[in-house]
């Protein structure tokens, strides 16, 4: 029996670290640094700790911590972790300390070599400032995934906007105030809508019962047929948590803020929200929209595979035409965030096994392409692929791991993501063959907008002004390699990371009362060699 309050350090550790962070003084930047990645490195080992203790075969949430926290309204300080969170929190844990040390200069003086640079200008903000705000982002998003208390996962879904608003508004490009406010409404909106929800669910369960925001409760209440709410109320409540959660994944066409904002925030800001903060959004969807309300989802089912669908092909196509490295390179995450979603909604084992892996193997892959992309452009100052051309002369390293990271992101066999993009569309096939015939189309359409792109920015003759650009620093090497290094792991054995995924897949399709199709096999005419064709009996 498990004691100690794991998940209770996991997400305090960087909190704590964040408040110490930014009382240091002035003076104290450099020790700021490597405190912050001190605390991050902490924090990793806890989640590892965690990871080995757990158990892929026992109870669906392990760790459990319940404490009393607003009795009068039903809701507690419940944590808990299934194996599909799990794996979001050793995303987070793994890429922060990396997105830390990528993003060391992010903050740096003016006169540094290596700060990041923008069209429209420079602008540096204290080192304290930045890695205080990328702790605090990490505390919430970790304890957003280990909620199992529907009041408390909504507090810090909506928490998290906060910090990372001051991230993309306090450091990056020329137009990152607008990026930033941009940000805040489209998700400060979603939240608005989530949040009459959450009302309307507490509702729910005291009308039938103790009202409570217990989500083991809720879900044991709704698998029972004790949860008595009509079908038009359900219906409305499920579009309020999904509403919010298709503006966080994003789902097209609530993706208007995310270009802008990883656009003009630093590479690693970008990582962090991509790889790391949009993923609270696909794993609501997975745990609340589904097990809170399987029928509704079931109804909005069809709807929801077409609205990812065209992400798919959407985000692939307009990648195609950006001249913007960091906009095709988000356009590349919304066509990716797309599958996840596709995924998740054609509710079969292989569809959820392969979205949970997804989220991770992205992750992992997005942040690869935003951090050596962020490194090149931070030599060159310029985000514009026509001024980039033969940079793999004069810096091989830098452009070698660029078409690695670029190949994974593209669903290249031997490579993360392709198990994962894989899982997913013979899942959409089982019921849905023709979304997983379109989903199939944007293999081919990625492997333009990454080829093309590495083409015109690595190859060909070395472009004026690019004789300077210098090949990747150690710093920078530890970072690329690490994540390169996942990616090839994960990409010929993901068994690992499935093993923990698929017990907790299991019991989302139990809890919604989803089968897997049953195969169809088809009578048809089976040639025996040497003999004449025949029907097959």
């Amino acid at each position: 029996m498990v004691t100690f309050p794991w998940l209770s350090v996991l997400w305090m550790a960087p909190l704590a670290g964040a408040i110490a962070v930014i009382l240091m003084p002035a003076g104290w930047r450099q020790f700021a640094k490597w405190a912050g990645l001190a605390v991050s490195v902490a924090v990793l080992v806890v989640s590892i700790l965690i990871a080995v203790e757990f158990k892929t075969g026992g109870q669906t949430y392990q760790f459990v911590e319940t404490h009393r926290w607003i009795p009068a309204f039903g809701a507690g300080y419940t944590l808990g972790v299934d194996g599909i969170a799990l794996v979001l929190v050793l995303l987070t844990t793994v890429l922060v300390p990396l997105l830390l040390v990528a993003g060391w200069n992010d903050s740096a003086d003016a006169d540094d070599p290596l700060r990041w640079r923008s069209s429209g200008g420079e602008r540096s903000r204290g080192p304290q400032a930045y890695v205080a705000l990328a702790l605090t982002v990490e505390s919430m998003v970790l304890v957003s995934v280990v909620s199992l208390d529907v009041l408390l996962f909504y507090v810090f879904f909506e928490a998290m906007l906060v910090p990372m608003y001051f991230l993309i508004g306090g450091f990056g490009g020329a137009h990152r105030s607008r990026a930033a406010v941009k940000f805040l409404l489209y998700n400060l909106f979603g939240g608005l809508i989530m949040l009459a929800a959450v009302i309307g669910l507490y509702v729910v369960t005291a009308e039938h019962g103790s009202g409570t925001f217990d989500f083991r409760q809720i879900v044991a209440a709704v698998s029972s047929g004790s949860f008595g709410a009509s079908s038009a109320v359900l219906k409305a409540l499920f579009l309020g948590f999904m509403f919010a959660f298709a503006i966080k994944a994003p789902l097209w066409p609530f993706h208007r803020w995310l270009p802008d904002a990883v656009v003009e925030s630093t590479p690693a800001t970008a990582a962090l929200i991509t790889a790391v903060m949009d993923k609270v959004g696909t794993f609501g969807m997975l745990r609340y929209c589904l097990q809170l309300f399987p029928d509704a989802s079931t109804y909005f089912r069809p709807a929801i595979v077409v609205l990812a669908v065209i992400g798919v092909i959407y985000g692939a196509i307009v990648a195609i035409g950006q001249t913007d490295i960091m906009r095709l390179i988000a356009y590349t995450s919304i066509s990716h965030f797309g599958f996840i979603i596709l995924g998740i909604f054609v509710m079969t084992t292989q569809g959820q096994s392969g979205s949970t892996l997804y989220m991770f193997n992205h992750g992992i892959s997005t942040a690869a392409v935003f951090l050596i992309a962020g490194f090149l452009i931070s030599r060159r100052g310029s985000r514009s692929i026509a001024a980039y051309g033969g940079v793999q002369k004069v810096a091989p390293v830098l452009a070698g791991t660029f078409l690695v990271a670029g190949l994974a992101t593209l669903s290249l066999p031997g490579l993360a993501p392709f198990i994962s993009e894989f899982l997913v569309l013979i899942g959409a096939y089982s019921r849905y063959w023709l979304a997983a015939a379109f989903g199939v189309t944007a293999l081919v359409l990625s492997s333009i907008y990454i080829l093309w792109l590495y083409q015109r920015a690595m190859t060909g003759p070395l472009a004026a002004g690019n004789e300077r650009i210098r090949d990747l620093v150690p710093r920078e090497i530890v970072v690329v390699a690490s994540l390169i290094a996942l990616l090839l792991v994960l990409g010929v054995y993901p068994k690992p990371v499935l093993d923990i995924i698929n017990p907790a897949v299991a019991n989302t399709m139990t809890a919604i009362g989803q089968h897997d199709p049953a195969p169809i096999v088809r009578a048809g005419v089976t040639r025996v060699p040497g003999t004449a064709e025949g029907p097959r009996r």
